[in-house]
Formats: structure tokens, C-alpha cells, sequence
């Protein structure tokens, strides 16, 4: 076995911050995904006949993920056509502690199955750090959910109309969140405690996306580590410095990286070969009339400079090169393609030619659900209930394209703890394996409701966020 080196001892650190069972953030501790925690989690559970639901509650639309500090469970909703909730509750009975709601204005354009309750919010044990698109970052006191500042944002933009779902994390008493939208992509650090800005960095080289920064210890030095179109990064988390670029990621990146030891893991599925361009998916999503142009009124509104600047000749209408550069940063021309890669943190400039340590193309990644490694495994699935698993030390694949007998879309990343792994499907599914290279479905468990958002673990319970509820499991 591998022995646990700096990032698994930093996962294991960030737990226990507040309480050794929190989950304070996308997917846990350093947005791994895997529980450190020895309680029993439930193997079979169902909302049908009340099999081991310790307790479940009604809330608006959402999909941002659960977490779980300081014995509450967290979790935000549309609680009204403008009124933006974030939610606290007891995570041992389930009875609301506060609920605090936000006017959110006239809201963007999204594409579902996004929801405008798309973030996923964040916690140190003292405030509640949430994200929405027309309000910016919010932190609330953890005990009586009173807003104790607010810090306003860009509003963020998608030339494919696809809408908000970024995610804040907060390491040590700064609050980070990366807006990698079409039109101004930015990584913004914010103080914790009073909500000012300590620094920012303009990403113009990015895309959107929608990764979640990780943490990464390599060599005595922790990382802030972010994924974005073409290119991994790291960033000294005190002053924004971009540090390394690994440049092995295609355009679009929706998942986020996991941290093991000092190594990085990441799987991507983005649309197209890599010689495909943004022009072909600008001509896909926005060429109404479909003559291989675009005119400005086809583009949306806000990218009405991004459009000028890209119409070189100023006859209002984007053709032939100039859709090979429209939009898109001249020194970042990446196309599509999928790759499951492992990347060695730490180093300095271009990593690319030293740093990667396996990089498996054209495999079965998904583009929206990110990997887990649980132990020396690396676990992925996609749409359709497709799974594959490969080892971590050389990306040795351990099965390939086998259905868990669940159809449908996965748009949730699967979780671990137990060592058990749950994977959860958009019809509302819970599909529950044993951790290890041979695949063995344990249970098939039915929650009733569309399933969008990651669950969480903690003291033995696990949270799942539906559409429209949040359902505590438990062994009874």
C-alpha cells in the first residue's frame, strides 16, 4: 500500500477543524468525496417503505450538495420565484434550526437541469459561506443564520446560457471562489471573518467551467489547486501567484480534481476531438439559421464587445477565421477530447513535461461527474450508469464500460466511506458498491425524486439533497 503522505494527511486535518465528522463543503473534506470516519453507513435504504431514513424534510428547487458542520446539515432552495433560502437543520432529528431567505432580483437565464440554487455552500464551524449568481458570496453565522456580510460579484455570463453552479471553499480564514464564466473569469480570495477582498486573479485564458479548487501539499508547500480549459494550475492561496501550469486538460472542464497523498487526479469528457475548437460548439449552440455565421444578434447581449472585438473587419458578422479565434483566448485554442490523468503536485512554471504521472486518453470519463479514489482506486461513471475503474498508481484499468443497472443521466460525483461507494442517478437512484477492483453492486436503493446534487457523509448518516427534499439515511 502507498503510504499517506502530505494531501491525505491535509484531508484528514480539514475534517477536523470544527468536528471529526463534518463535511464542510462540496464533497467533504478537500472536495474529496471520501469519508474519514469509521461509523457504519447504510447499505440499503428507500424512501418507499422507510427503510433506515432516519428523517426527511420538504424544500424548495435546488441542486446545490448538503454539508454537514457542527451537528447541522446545511443545503440552500428556491423558496419562491425571487427568494434565494439557505437552510440550517439538526442532522441528528432533522428539525430546522433556521432558515434564512435572500430577494435575489430578476434572474439570468439558466439551462436545466441546472437550478438558480445551484451552489453549493461552505463552512470553517463558525459562518456559512454561500454563492448566488445575483447576489454574490454570503456568509452567515452558523448558530442563528443572521447575514453577517455580503460581497458582491460580477454577475457571471455563459455564451451557452448554461448558468451559475460555482462552488466557495474556505482553508484557513479565507473564503475562495472561482467565477470561470464566458466573460470575465476570475479567482477571488475574500477574508473570512470581515468579507473583503484580499486579492484576485483574471483567468482570461479560461472558458467556463465549473471545477471547485482543491488543496494540494507537495514538499512542504500547500497549493491552491483549480482546473480550467487546457490547463491545471496552482496558486500560492496567500497572494494569488500562479505558481505551475500543467497544460493536459481539454476546453471544458465541469469536474473538479481530487487530491491523494501529493498527487492530483482528474477526469474530463469534453465535447469533441482536439482538434475541435470553440467555433464548432459556438455554431452548434448559437448559429440559429445554421449558414455556418454568426451576426450579433445571435449572440447573447452581454458578449456584445466580446463579439466586436472578435468581427476583425467590422462587417457585423463572424465568419470563417474569425470564428477560429472568436471568443476564445488566441494562446488557448484547446479543442475537446477525455482524459483520466494523474498529476504530481508541487513544481514551478511548466510542469507538463515533469509533473504528469500516467495520462489515459480516450476512456470513459464523464462530463459532469468527478472521479473518487477511494484506497489505490480511481472510480468513474457516467451517463447511462456506465462505470470504470482503474488503478492510481499507473492508471491500470480494473473494468471498463460496465452498466450498475441503473439507467439514465449521472450528474452527481460518487462519495465513499464504509468502505462502500455511493453513486447516485438523476431518476433517483442510490447505487451502492464495495470499494475495491472488482465491481460489486451491494444494493439498488430508490429515493422517489430526481437526484442532482452530491450527498454527504457524517456520524453515520448520509444526506441526499433531492430535487425537492433532503433525506437523512441511517442504520436503524
Amino acid at each position: 500500500m502507498r503510504t499517506v503522505g502530505y494531501s491525505w494527511c491535509l484531508v484528514i486535518l480539514l475534517a477536523a477543524i470544527a468536528n471529526a465528522d463534518d463535511w464542510p463543503q462540496f464533497r467533504g473534506p478537500n472536495g474529496s468525496g471520501v469519508s474519514a470516519e469509521t461509523h457504519s453507513l447504510p447499505t440499503e435504504f428507500s424512501t418507499d417503505d422507510g427503510k433506515n431514513i432516519a428523517w426527511s424534510v420538504k424544500l424548495g428547487d435546488g441542486i446545490g450538495c448538503p454539508i454537514v458542520v457542527a451537528d447541522r446539515c446545511i443545503t440552500t432552495a428556491m423558496s419562491g420565484d425571487e427568494t434565494f433560502s439557505v437552510l440550517a437543520y439538526d442532522a441528528a432529528t432533522g428539525k430546522e434550526l433556521w432558515h434564512t431567505k435572500l430577494a435575489t432580483g430578476k434572474l439570468p437565464r439558466i439551462t436545466p437541469p441546472n437550478s438558480h440554487a445551484s451552489s453549493t455552500p461552505c463552512s470553517d464551524g463558525k459562518k456559512v459561506y454561500a454563492h448566488f449568481s445575483t447576489l454574490g458570496l454570503i456568509a452567515l453565522d452558523i448558530e442563528t443564520g443572521k447575514v453577517d456580510w455580503k460581497f458582491e460579484l460580477p454577475k457571471p455570463a455563459y455564451l451557452m446560457d448554461w448558468g451559475a453552479a460555482m462552488s466557495p471553499i474556505v482553508y484557513q480564514d479565507t473564503v475562495y471562489f472561482c467565477q470561470d464564466d464566458d466573460l470575465a473569469p476570475t479567482l477571488f480570495a475574500i477574508d473570512a471573518a470581515t468579507g473583503t477582498l484580499r486579492w484576485k486573479v483574471e483567468r482570461t485564458d479560461m472558458l467556463a467551467g465549473y471545477a471547485v479548487p482543491v488543496l494540494c501539499t507537495a514538499g512542504g508547500r500547500t497549493d491552491l489547486v483549480l482546473a480550467g480549459s487546457g490547463k491545471l494550475k496552482g496558486y500560492d492561496p496567500a497572494i494569488g501567484k500562479e505558481l505551475w501550469t500543467c497544460n493536459t486538460m481539454p476546453r471544458t472542464v465541469m469536474t473538479s480534481p481530487v487530491v491523494r497523498d501529493d498527487v492530483i487526479y482528474i477526469s474530463v469528457q469534453s465535447y469533441g476531438d482536439e482538434t475541435r475548437t470553440l467555433k464548432y460548439a459556438l455554431l452548434e449552440w448559437l448559429d440559429t439559421n445554421q449558414n455556418g455565421e454568426l451576426t450579433l444578434a445571435e449572440v447573447p447581449k452581454e458578449f456584445a464587445s466580446r463579439f466586436n472585438q472578435s468581427d476583425k473587419n467590422g462587417d457585423g458578422v463572424l465568419r470563417e477565421a474569425e470564428l477560429d479565434t472568436a471568443f476564445q483566448s488566441p494562446d488557448n485554442m484547446v479543442g475537446g477530447g477525455t482524459t483520466i490523468q494523474a498529476i504530481r503536485g508541487g513544481g514551478s512554471g511548466d510542469v507538463t513535461k515533469t509533473h504528469v504521472l500516467w495520462n489515459v486518453k480516450n476512456k470513459s470519463p464523464s462530463n459532469l461527474s468527478s472521479p473518487i479514489v477511494a484506497g489505490e482506486q480511481l472510480f468513474v461513471v457516467k451517463k447511462g450508469g456506465i462505470s470504470s475503474s482503474f488503478g492510481t498508481k499507473a492508471g491500470e484499468s480494473h473494468w471498463e464500460l460496465k452498466r450498475l443497472g441503473k439507467f439514465g443521466d449521472y450528474y452527481a460525483s460518487p462519495i465513499a466511506g464504509d468502505g462502500k461507494i455511493y453513486v447516485t442517478s438523476e431518476p433517483g437512484s442510490v447505487i451502492v458498491l464495495k470499494a475495491g477492483p472488482e465491481l460489486d453492486v451491494l444494493a439498488r436503493n430508490e429515493l422517489g425524486d430526481s437526484i442532482i446534487s452530491t450527498p454527504a457523509i457524517s456520524a453515520g448518516r448520509i444526506f441526499v439533497r433531492t430535487k425537492n427534499s433532503l433525506v437523512c439515511a441511517q442504520e436503524k
